[in-house]
């Protein structure tokens, strides 16, 4: 699934641009997943880039459980492995190509993470039934999307696209620059 800046895929190049301290600042990464990760935890970082949650994720699961990198790009998987090697992380942590049409992911997960790349994916109902078929029953999906990019009206539009495609809005957090849902299995 595509993770884009300025229109274009970002390239690996430009990964520094995802994982910086200013934007530890603006969106730290264990204040914003703090409520939603606990120790044994199957955990999808869906559109990981270089790491940036998938490295809290990993600390906050403590040896325990698993964190899935998903990416559309080799090149930030790469990223991630090479920051994760002779780690502790690195035992929870396990990367994940996805294809351009399709997660692949298969694993059942209490918690998927789409930061800042659902605005990017052109066939979002096929996107969200395929994260609903991975997610436990129980479990939770994050999206989370820049106000720079999609706009109060597009973001609604998604919301009603996810409940016609089986979530229920269970939380809307606030988070810097951005517009957030949290969603459940609908009953």
């Amino acid at each position: 699934m595509k993770e884009e800046i300025n229109g274009h895929i970002c390239p690996v190049e430009k990964a520094g641009l995802l994982d910086n301290s200013l934007r530890r600042l603006l969106q730290n990464p264990k204040k914003i997943l703090r409520p939603f990760i606990r120790e044994g935890m199957t955990v999808v970082d869906l559109g990981c880039g270089p790491g940036y949650f998938t490295l809290e994720i990993a600390k906050m699961l403590n040896g325990s459980g698993e964190v899935i990198a998903a990416d559309l790009q080799e090149g930030m998987l790469e990223i991630i492995r090479n920051k994760i090697r002779n780690t502790v992380s690195g035992k929870v942590v396990r990367l994940h190509k996805c294809g351009e049409e399709s997660t692949g992911i298969t694993t059942k997960a209490d918690f998927i993470l789409a930061f800042y790349m659902i605005h990017e994916v052109p066939d979002k109902v096929r996107l969200f039934k395929e994260l609903k078929s991975i997610m436990k029953v129980d479990g939770r999906l994050l999206i989370i999307e820049p106000k720079f990019h999609v706009d109060r009206k597009a973001f609604e539009e998604m919301a009603e696209t996810l409940a016609d495609t089986g979530f229920k809005i269970a939380g809307r957090p606030r988070v810097f620059l951005s517009r957030a849902l949290v969603l459940a299995h609908k009953n």
